[in-house]
């Protein structure tokens, strides 16, 4: 019986096209998760520099975002995947719900490249799922502060899904494996596709 790593990894290969990044080098090429952690970044900075306060009528229910090492340390990849694929959904669904409710330009357009960053991964990892898969998650908190929203994501990025990578790293990648150019902009450009 292979063990359950090799399947999930084996799965992450099966699913990405060749003609792209290699699947490899997102996990392997730490330089890429930086990149994308410094945009989150940049997002949340530019969104607190819109004019005005964005304060929402309804609350969006965020991830929680927050990690604690030695509990992730414990879980398998598939059950760390399964969790970040929660916190994904979650935020995607606050970002929708952020969006529905924003008329400031500034924000609104903030909100939608956090929605393509977020729904990106979000798609990703669901390709890595042999089942499918329904979401029954468990909000964080209700939030009505929209800059919340873009600091969870950061913070999903900092946290759980850099660690997910790092663990995967340990079997996927070789040593010294991921040098080479600099990374592409935004994550959908690590796979080819267009802004």
């Amino acid at each position: 019986r292979s063990p359950p790593g090799l399947l999930l990894l084996t799965s992450f290969l099966l699913h990405v096209k060749e003609g792209r990044a290699s699947p490899a080098r997102l996990v392997c090429d730490t330089r890429l998760i930086q990149k994308y952690i410094g945009e989150a970044k940049d997002m949340e900075k530019k969104a607190n520099q819109c004019q005005a306060a964005s304060t929402l009528s309804s609350p969006v229910a965020l991830p929680p975002v927050d990690i604690k090492i030695t509990q992730w340390k414990t879980k398998s990849n598939e059950t760390k995947q399964r969790e970040i694929l929660c916190d994904l959904a979650l935020l995607v669904g606050a970002v929708k719900g952020a969006q529905s409710q924003e008329s400031q330009e500034c924000w609104a357009g903030q909100l939608k490249q956090l929605y393509r960053h977020a729904e990106f991964f979000l798609r990703l990892l669901q390709t890595w799922e042999e089942e499918p898969w329904e979401p029954g998650c468990s909000p964080g908190s209700k939030e009505i502060n929209t800059a919340v929203i873009f600091l969870a994501y950061q913070r999903l990025l900092q946290g759980k899904l850099r660690f997910f990578f790092h663990d995967l790293a340990k079997d996927l990648c070789d040593r010294g494996q991921g040098g080479g150019r600099d990374p592409p902009a935004g994550p959908e450009a690590a796979w080819g596709a267009q802004h």
